[in-house]
C-alpha cells in the first residue's frame, strides 16, 4: 500500500496552494445547488471520515456492511460555508496525513476483504483505497486553479 500512501502524500502538497486562496473567492457558489470551494473541500473531509471507517473496519473483518452517506446533508449540517478557509484546509490536510499512515501500514492480508457499497456492489479494500484518491483528485480539480 506504499504506492497509494505515497500518492496521497504527493496530493497533500497542494495544501500550500490551497492556503493561498482567499476566503471570499472560495466562498462563491457557482449556482443555487452548487457547492462553493469551501464546501467541496469540506466534502473531501467527509469522504476522509467515511473512508477512515472503511479502511480500519475492512482490516478487521472479511466482509463489511456499512451505509453510504448523504453527502449534501453532511456538507450542510457541518456549515463548511461559514468556516474560515484556513481551518478547512488544515483539517483536510491533517486528516489525510493520518490516512496516509493508515494506508501505508494496511495489513496486506486484508486487501481482498469486501465492503458492500451503497449500490450493492462488493468492493475490496485495495479498490476502496485507490478510489479514494481518484475521488479526491476529481474534487481538487474543481478547487485548484488551472496549471
Amino acid at each position: 500500500m506504499k504506492v497509494i500512501a505515497d500518492e496521497l502524500e504527493s496530493i497533500l502538497r497542494t495544501a500550500d496552494t490551497l492556503r493561498l486562496m482567499d476566503d471570499r473567492t472560495v466562498s462563491i457558489r457557482p449556482g443555487p445547488d452548487k457547492w462553493s470551494k469551501k464546501e467541496i473541500l469540506g466534502h473531501l473531509i467527509d469522504s476522509a471520515s467515511n473512508n477512515h471507517q472503511r479502511f480500519i473496519r475492512m482490516q478487521l473483518v472479511p466482509r463489511l456492511e456499512l451505509p453510504g452517506y448523504q453527502q449534501n446533508e453532511w456538507v450542510r449540517i457541518q456549515h463548511y460555508q461559514d468556516r474560515p478557509w484556513s481551518e478547512i484546509v488544515d483539517l483536510w490536510h491533517m486528516y489525510n496525513v493520518h490516512l496516509a499512515t493508515v494506508i501505508r501500514h494496511a495489513d496486506p492480508n486484508s486487501l481482498r476483504n469486501k465492503w458492500r457499497g451503497p449500490d450493492g456492489e462488493d468492493l475490496d479494500l485495495e479498490f476502496v483505497m485507490r478510489d479514494y484518491l481518484v475521488h479526491m483528485r476529481h474534487h481538487l480539480d474543481q478547487i485548484l486553479p488551472p496549471q
